[in-house]
């Protein structure tokens, strides 16, 4: 009787938790197919033991089914003033992505703000009369027709989303109403409505493919309900789906904050994730549930914990993935980050469909080129280019040094940074396209007032930060302008170089000794390098006659290319030209001008080629105090991309074959 009674007690409990379940899931507002897989699970959990693993493993699925926001969402606030005035208050400049966030919101309001239109035929005028008054009290574009045949002459102008129609009518009856509309645009849904309903008339009437029929006398929740289930699927695609960008930059230039800064103007939930150095497929797609231990992948997790459907989800350094023998995560990423494949994404763990489309996707990287071909294809890029040093300036007064003295505790007596100052740490003890380490620089100054000021030594009229008070902070300078204090030499040309954080200045070094004609390339090369380096040799080589170069000189000489910093590793397309006029700088003995940089592809017969991170180039030339730029001319609308003030200071040259250059590079 004891065992007995205390498996009836177990029986009970059992069934009080499986009703529970129930509730729980019906309070979820799942999806239809998501709800019969649950209660399915439910069901089988009934018939299993509690004390087996199966029954824990069931339990612990049903609740992150039901805790998942499949139906909570939070209201974009669509205000584009307000949204403007946020993004120009956390950024300066960034026009080109602030006019993309800003035309994503007008395409939302302009979307959610259109009528879905509903055509009304009866030939009682209270009955058009009443439906077009509730219609149109419920936001619906709304036309009337008296008779079947001034509905065709409306379908022929116009296309309509619903048709509410009645069935018998004069000359031109509902059927034929159905019928022409179906035939126009197959999307249409046609409503039937009759005070002589049958069984036959109504067969005919789906088959003919009416959404519904409806009789005599109307009920209004019924007809409104009847409205809204025919326009649900038009709904879902009227609603905008959730761009899926790219922010591509070098390091320090804002790309998380701006994220940031979107959602806040959304009123989003923002949801951060580093994806650098992942290799595990299973962290986006999950576990089986059968596997002990096993969780959803990190999209279905951060959604969950967002407790929304429609969070801003950053993919942080989207191009540091890794990938090893558990999978490629960036492959399994391709279906979350498409818009025609998100709205059924499956995660393993939950083996049911998730909408993602709602989800606005925002991925950041350094470098696109480490992004597999079809994940990039999937994104919309924007590239963030590096800051001019007016733009630094600006935002260092702006932004950088109010939320530094206040991070110091400095904001009672704060100290007041001079323009010339400003400029001298940008210049002086910064070298880079972003802005973090002119942040750390100020920081550093800033930590160093507060220790005086606790140590008695910063007076109150003492507070103004001159250029001469940085270096005592700061130290020696610790960059200098390479090219404004260099002399000219022969065999040393100026180039122009694009790296992960922003653009640089190289040197090719060229040296000849005697020998037998040998080529020898050091400093770090990658293939790339070594090939035009190649190429540039044979180049001049076939224009042996042209330059003046004696037809021995080949044969008794060797070249030596170097390019100076060895330990770092070079490489890249940009140096072709940069290599031959080094080498024409040797042989001819005349001395490359040195406030001259350069970049392009050289081929063989001398043409020269378009290349990438133009603008990235031009700021580190400008920042480095050179006079002139040589581009190659097919690069001419990224030049235009560059500021007017370096346009001003820099001279641009513009070829299409290396003879163009020689005299103008050469002394």
């Amino acid at each position: 009787m004891r065992i007995f009674k205390k498996e009836k007690g177990q029986i009970k409990e059992l069934s009080s938790e499986i009703e529970e379940l129930k509730e729980e899931v019906r309070k979820a507002k799942m999806s239809l197919p998501v709800e019969k897989v649950a209660y399915k699970e439910i069901e089988r959990l009934a018939k299993t033991s509690p004390s087996s693993a199966e029954y824990t493993i069931g339990i612990n699925y049903i609740d992150y089914l039901v805790s998942l926001p499949w139906n909570k969402m939070t209201d974009d606030n669509l205000d584009i003033k307000r949204a403007e005035s946020i993004l120009n208050e956390d950024h300066f400049g960034l026009a080109k992505i602030k006019d993309r966030i800003l035309e994503h919101l007008s395409v939302r309001v302009l979307k959610m703000s259109s009528q879905h239109k509903i055509l009304v035929v009866d030939d009682e005028k209270i009955t058009r009369q009443n439906l077009e008054h509730v219609f149109k009290k419920d936001g619906y574009h709304v036309n009337t027709a008296s008779n079947g045949s001034e509905a065709l002459e409306f379908l022929e102008k116009s296309a309509f989303d619903v048709i509410v129609t009645d069935l018998k009518m004069g000359k031109v009856d509902g059927m034929a109403v159905l019928e022409k509309a179906k035939n126009v645009n197959p999307s249409t849904e046609v409503i039937i409505i009759t005070g002589y309903a049958t069984v036959s008339t109504a067969i005919e009437a789906m088959k003919k493919g009416s959404y519904h029929y409806l009789t005599k006398p109307l009920k209004l929740d019924e007809i409104r309900s009847t409205i809204q289930k025919a326009l649900y699927k038009k709904k879902v695609r009227l609603e905008p789906k959730g761009p899926v960008l790219c922010f591509a930059g070098p390091p320090g230039t804002g790309k998380t904050s701006l994220g940031m800064s979107i959602a806040k103007s959304l009123e989003r939930k923002f949801v951060r994730m580093s994806l650098a150095g992942m290799k595990d497929e299973a962290e986006i797609r999950g576990h089986r549930k059968s596997y002990v231990g096993a969780l959803p992948g990190r999209i279905i997790q951060e959604i969950r914990r967002a407790e929304t459907k429609n969070p801003l989800i950053m993919l942080d350094e989207i191009d540091k993935i890794g990938r090893d023998f558990k999978g490629d995560p960036a492959a399994a990423l391709l279906e979350v980050l498409d818009p025609e494949q998100n709205t059924h994404f499956v995660d393993h763990y939950l083996d049911v469909p998730f909408d993602l489309s709602r989800v606005m996707f925002i991925a950041t990287a350094n470098a696109l080129d480490l992004i597999p071909g079809p994940l990039l294809d999937r994104l919309e890029v924007i590239t963030l280019l590096g800051y001019t040093e007016e733009e630094k300036e600006k935002i260092a007064t702006h932004y950088l040094i109010p939320k530094e003295i206040e991070e110091a505790g400095l904001s009672e007596n704060p100290p007041v940074f001079t323009p010339e100052t400003i400029h001298k740490i940008i210049r002086e003890y910064t070298r880079e396209a972003g802005l973090r380490n002119l942040k750390r620089q100020i920081a550093s100054i800033c930590r160093k007032i507060a220790r005086e000021t606790l140590r008695g030594r910063h007076k109150n009229g003492s507070n103004i930060i001159t250029p001469e008070k940085v270096e005592s902070l700061l130290g020696p300078r610790k960059f200098y302008f390479e090219i404004s204090e260099a002399k000219e030499r022969v065999g040393v040309a100026t180039g122009l170089a694009w790296t992960e954080a922003g653009g640089q200045i190289i040197f090719i070094e060229a040296a000849k000794m005697k020998g037998k004609g040998n080529l020898i390339l050091t400093g770090s090369l990658g293939d790339v390098m070594k090939e035009s380096a190649h190429a540039a040799m044979s180049y001049i080589r076939s224009h042996a006659a042209s330059l003046n170069i004696p037809d021995n000189m080949f044969e008794t000489h060797d070249i030596h290319i170097h390019v100076p910093a060895g330990a770092i590793p070079k490489d890249g397309p940009s140096a072709g030209l940069t290599i031959a006029v080094a080498l024409i700088s040797l042989i001819t003995g005349r001395s490359c001008k040195r406030n001259v940089a350069l970049t392009g592809e050289l081929t063989l017969s001398g043409r020269i080629l378009p290349v990438g991170g133009v603008k990235e180039k031009v700021l580190a030339a400008h920042r480095a105090g050179v006079k002139s730029v040589v581009f190659p001319a097919k690069n001419e609308a990224d030049i235009r991309d560059i500021p007017e003030g370096i346009q001003n200071d820099l001279k641009i040259l513009k070829i299409n074959e290396l003879e163009e250059i020689i005299d103008v590079v050469l002394n």
